[in-house]
């Protein structure tokens, strides 16, 4: 007990001592973990901070879950107590050592700047995974990604499938309006900048394992939701994926076999195919994002710098194109970034990773911020840093090449509110400057709306997809459709088999069958169970016919939910750590997120496109939200099977 504390004291020094990157620099990053959420279950609390996917399955089952402070007293199925403290002791020193962690709370004063870390919320083994299913889910990313461009250019579509959301949800409404102003609109000489500007598409696609008789009891893939904006946790998974590796080979001998061969039964049962990553054993895949999101990032980079000549003596040439008085130093990649922003550590291990691997500099700025600081050129489209007299680049203008949203997708992200023609809505203002500009963006505000819950319901019907894969195409829109779960619409764009699905919650007692969703991103606002059940009734005038059949008609109000069909993955086994403690043990679900990367032209021309990586998400199955940002969910990892 006495070694195990000294043990922590030493790993605790390590840590205050490694961090130095937590600068003041940034006032906020990329795991959001604070006290300021409403949404809790435990003594833990973290909000949402950035775009999270939840889990949307849970099981009505009774789970069991045994909880405890340390390893003390804590029993695991097919898990010896001294298999499990070298679990534990391995993985908080491999969080250490290898920035798995998260930032804590920590009340700041105007002379303070110092930060602590954790691990992150994790799982400590990996989550048995079917291979095919898992390599349908990379499969998808390329298709997704086209499928997101195509939607971005097609303002008709975009308007036509929100028009009846933006009247009821003012948040989206916005978005949609500055996406007519600047990109459907021939007026402004700066809207052509944008129009011209690449497109860079950091995408997640979140998929759940689902079962239905219609697929002969087979689980299948099912998408959760499409996200378009601030993709996170691609950092963070990587370094899990590397931990669960490393556990696996290092124990795998040493008693977890028994745990895992029982999780693989869990789902496979007796058809598992013996098969897992490019080495054809099981085992846990790596994931490329830390080396393919950069990727992309540069491929837009570069492309803006060769487009305006930047970098090289004929910077300031006499086209009046990026003509400067001041001092002109190397273009950056903006993160736009929350205002106090603890999820530093997944957004820093991307920044690391294109300073080394592509020596592209990284500028991370509030909304707030940038509406003091960067200014848009009308004439070229050019997005420029004014800096202050400190600092190393004290007067220099630093040029924006790539704008990158890790902010900006929920309403609390605009505070100073929606009025921007007295000049009092500064956080709009700043992102429609950052929209009119020549610099790419990621994403731009056509893939932002392309990621909103209402289009992927409009994706579900018939034709839908279809209409973006034509000719030689048509199976690409065939692929995609594989990966639909049941989307019913509740505005007044409702069919038939939308409101049989209404019906089948108000009057069959179906609402443990589907999940109420919104036009948001992050954890914690779906309704379930009886709170979605009282949600319709609230929003629904109900009458009886001479019949005796019940007509349903839907308040505009519902306009901005969409009703999606509840997906059931099987459960297995999990041991969730929290705090760098095991919170507990009981049987779990698993959300798996595949990213994709994709650059295009402003007309259209695609350059770059793959497969970037994955996520996988664990939480407890009596569990409704799964948000890792909202405090349900860990990160956690495939093991093929």
């Amino acid at each position: 007990m006495i070694r195990q504390a000294a043990s922590s004291l030493l790993i605790y020094i390590i840590c205050c001592c490694r961090y130095y990157y937590s600068s003041s620099l940034l006032p906020r990053g990329a795991l959001a973990f604070t006290t300021s959420s409403p949404l809790r279950t435990k003594n833990y609390f973290f909000p949402p901070s950035e775009s999270s996917s939840v889990l949307d399955g849970s099981s009505s089952d009774t789970n069991t879950m045994t909880t405890d402070s340390t390893t003390t007293g804590i029993t695991i199925p097919h898990l010896s107590p001294t298999t499990l403290a070298n679990l534990v002791d391995y993985t908080i020193s491999f969080s250490a050592a290898n920035g798995l962690q998260v930032q804590q709370k920590s009340e700041r004063s105007a002379t303070s700047t110092s930060s602590s870390y954790i691990t992150a919320p994790i799982s400590l083994l990996p989550q048995a995974y079917p291979h095919g299913q898992f390599q349908h889910g990379l499969a998808l990313s390329t298709p997704f990604n086209l499928l997101v461009d195509r939607i971005s250019r097609n303002g008709k579509f975009l308007q036509e499938t929100l028009k009846g959301v933006r009247d009821v949800d003012e948040f989206t409404g916005m978005l949609l309006t500055l996406y007519e102003a600047i990109y459907l609109s021939d007026g402004h000489s700066s809207e052509q900048h944008a129009k011209g500007a690449d497109r860079l598409g950091i995408l997640r696609s979140d998929y759940m394992l689902h079962c239905s008789q219609a697929a002969n009891n087979e689980y299948s893939i099912k998408q959760v939701e499409l996200n378009t904006i601030a993709s996170s946790f691609a950092g963070l998974a990587s370094s899990v994926a590397k931990l669960h590796g490393f556990l696996t080979r290092r124990l795998g001998e040493e008693g977890l076999e028994e745990f895992l061969d029982v999780n693989e039964r869990a789902v496979m049962g007796d058809s598992s195919d013996g098969i897992v990553d490019g080495d054809g054993e099981r085992g846990v895949p790596q994931s490329l994002a830390m080396i393919r999101l950069p990727a992309a990032m540069a491929v837009a980079y570069d492309r803006y710098c060769a487009r305006f000549n930047i970098g090289s003596s004929s910077n300031n040439n006499n086209n009046g194109e990026h003509k400067s008085d001041a001092a002109v130093i190397k273009p950056v990649i903006l993160f736009v970034v929350q205002p106090n922003e603890t999820n530093t550590v997944d957004q820093r291990l991307l920044e690391f990773a294109l300073w080394d691997n592509h020596e592209i500099p990284v500028v991370r700025m509030s909304l707030g911020e940038i509406h003091e600081r960067v200014t848009l050129d009308e004439a070229s489209g050019r997005l420029t840093i004014q800096n202050d007299d400190q600092g190393d680049n004290c007067g220099a203008v630093q040029e924006v090449a790539v704008v990158y949203f890790r902010a900006g997708y929920a309403p609390t992200d605009y505070p100073s509110g929606y009025n921007t023609a007295d000049g009092s809505g500064i956080e709009w203002l700043a992102r429609e400057r950052l929209e009119r500009g020549s610099a790419a963006k990621c994403p731009n505000l056509g893939y932002h709306l392309a990621g909103t819950k209402k289009v992927q319901q409009e994706l579900a019907r018939r034709g839908a997809v279809e209409q973006f894969f034509e000719g030689d195409e048509a199976d690409v829109a065939a692929q995609i459709r594989t990966s639909f779960a049941g989307l019913y619409s509740l505005g007044a764009d409702a069919n038939e088999e939308d409101m049989e699905a209404v019906k089948d919650v108000l009057f069959n007692d179906a609402k443990g069958q589907y999940v109420l969703k919104p036009q948001r991103e992050g954890g914690g606002y779906n309704y379930y169970g009886e709170n979605l059940a009282n949600k319709l009734k609230e929003n629904c005038t109900i009458t009886v016919d001479d019949d005796g059949n019940n007509d349903v008609t839907l308040s505009p109000d519902l306009s901005e939910f969409i009703l999606m069909e509840r997906l059931f993955p099987p459960q297995q086994r999990a041991i969730l750590l929290r705090n760098g403690q095991v919170e507990g043990t009981g049987m779990s679900i698993s959300e798996l997120g595949c990213f994709g990367a994709i650059v295009s032209s402003g007309d259209g021309e695609v350059v770059h496109n793959e497969y970037a990586g994955l996520l996988l998400r664990t939480k407890f199955s009596g569990v409704d939200e799964g948000g890792v940002a909202s405090g349900f969910a860990t990160l956690s990892s495939p093991y093929l099977c």
